[in-house]
């Protein structure tokens, strides 16, 4: 598919980002060359840019929306050592991710890495693939946030008032929140750079107090029954309910990869990324396996959140035997819930406006354009994003099972994102032409090379056991619709392909320079 491309590419100087024959490096750094000659303003430091990678995955909140799927898949044993797989997982994907952005700190991440390591043959259509997965899966949790958000404000509503939201309203409520954090992004981000720092702030400090209070007051279950009851519900045999059960924790490193596309934006990347995914992860493991024990203790038993649209409000009601504080918990959530949606639109915009640079989307002229007067930010590529947050929330008033398909397959492309630069490694065998020796990250190489088979086995068994029916026997609305949702978006890259970027994507271009 690619050999006419190449040749014009090399016609219009332009190439492959990395060629087989680069002479090996030792003591060099990859920059990025601005295709459109357009710089982003460095002004993220270190602790910014760490709150921000936690923020948007917040571990132990993700396990707060999505515990009782784990519940359902086999049980506390489930919820508590899934942990310790989805540790291994993702940490495997932020090892591959952080030694590579070492080396490449590019806004488009996954995408330029693929670009630079993939044969010439295939360069184009490799990378293309891997930044549209990569971009639909931002755009996805972006929507779920704000549908995550819309339904905790309606569930206060629900239990002072008796009122049950509709559709229509609980879509209202997700879009004022788009709107709200667009305006954010676009009008207040870059003068209040503090604002991910407090964020994060906020949101361990609510871990800690959650935890402690549900742990003092709520009566707590035996410690056999936490650590050792295994009941899977959902049909399937143990083994495969406890892999489908994992959905619960890939959220936990949902947007593991924020800080990647923010690395254009800051300071000293190819040290300060790195760190920012690992801490993610550390961070993140700690967070969500305490709050995953101490909300197993406090719960009564596992059928009475059967039907309960938000199962997390009622556990701390009880828990904390106090619906005044069970409230008052919800409502610093939905603060961060917003935090959260804030830096995933920063997130998804950047990553838009880098495919937009690189060519890869229609109207890309006018997506990767950047606002000086709004401090350097692409305007064009946040619209972009908060238009396609409110499409994702249509689908919603059609369909909620097509709306929860959608959201379903946030994680399971965000892994195979992560995989197609961890397979294109192996692939070169983690040459120093890729990985030079000297880089501001580096771990051992059998970690590496078990850190690369990890993050593609990961991608294997999400991509299969997170498209499996959440419950046997099937019916209309026990059906996982994922690979529905994968096959449209399938469609959509191979028609923006065909249509547009066949002719005109080209990939990163990149120079190297000696490090001072």
């Amino acid at each position: 598919m690619d050999q006419q491309e190449d040749k014009l590419s090399e016609k219009a100087g332009l190439g492959p980002a990395l060629e087989p024959s680069t002479t090996e490096r030792t003591a060099q750094t990859v920059e990025l060359i601005q295709l459109d000659h357009q710089a982003v303003r460095r002004d993220i430091g270190p602790l910014q840019i760490v709150a921000l990678g936690f923020n948007i995955a917040n571990s132990w909140a993700g396990v707060a929306t999505a515990f009782s799927v784990a519940l359902a898949a086999g049980g506390p044993v489930s919820l508590i050592y899934g942990n310790f797989v989805s540790a291994a997982m993702y940490g495997s994907a932020a090892v591959t991710l952080a030694e590579l952005a070492s080396v490449y700190p590019t806004a488009g991440g996954q995408y330029h890495f693929a670009s630079i390591m993939a044969p010439k043959r295939f360069n184009r259509s490799i990378s293309y693939a891997c930044g549209m997965v990569a971009t639909v899966s931002w755009i996805i949790c972006s929507a779920s946030v704000t549908s995550i958000t819309s339904l905790c404000i309606a569930s206060i509503a629900e239990f002072y008032n008796g009122h049950k939201a509709t559709s229509w309203q609980l879509f209202l409520i997700s879009q004022a929140l788009n709107i709200v954090a667009l305006g954010y992004n676009l009008f207040l981000l870059k003068r209040t750079q503090w604002v991910h720092n407090a964020a994060f702030f906020l949101t361990l400090s609510t871990f800690v107090a959650v935890s402690v209070v549900c742990l003092a007051r709520g009566d707590k279950q035996p410690s056999s029954w936490v650590w050792t009851n295994f009941q899977p519900s959902s049909g399937w045999t143990p083994a495969v309910s406890f892999l489908t059960g994992l959905s619960t924790h890939a959220y936990m490193f949902g947007g593991l990869d924020a800080a990647l596309h923010l690395a254009e934006e800051t300071l000293d990347a190819s040290k300060t990324v790195p760190k920012a995914l690992m801490s993610t992860i550390g961070i993140g493991f700690l967070s969500g396996f305490v709050f995953s024990v101490a909300m197993t203790y406090c719960i009564p038993s596992l059928d009475i959140f059967a039907n309960d649209p938000l199962p997390i409000y009622k556990l701390w009601r009880i828990a904390s035997k106090s619906n005044t504080a069970g409230t008052v918990f919800l409502i610093v959530g939905i603060a961060i819930f917003t935090f959260i949606l804030v830096a995933t639109q920063q997130t998804t915009s950047r990553l838009l406006w880098a495919l937009a640079r690189d060519r890869g989307l229609v109207f890309s002229s006018h997506f990767s354009k950047l606002s000086p007067r709004l401090g350097d930010i692409p305007v064009a590529a946040l619209m972009l994003d908060a238009g396609l947050i409110f499409l994702c929330g249509c689908i919603s008033l059609g369909s909620t099972a097509a709306f929860n398909a959608l959201i379903g397959a946030f994680s399971l492309m965000q892994m195979v994102s992560f995989a197609f630069p961890a397979a294109l490694l192996l692939y070169r065998r983690r040459s120093e032409k890729v990985l030079p020796r000297k880089r501001a990250f580096r771990v051992p190489e059998m970690v590496g090379w078990a850190c690369n088979i990890g993050t593609i086995v990961a991608a294997v068994v999400e991509t299969v056991f997170f498209t499996f029916p959440i419950a046997l026997p099937v019916t209309g609305s026990s059906m996982n619709y994922a690979v529905v949702v994968l096959a449209v978006i399938a469609i959509a890259m191979i028609t923006n392909w065909i249509a547009f970027a066949r002719k005109h994507y080209q990939g990163p271009r990149i120079q190297e320079c000696l490090v001072k």
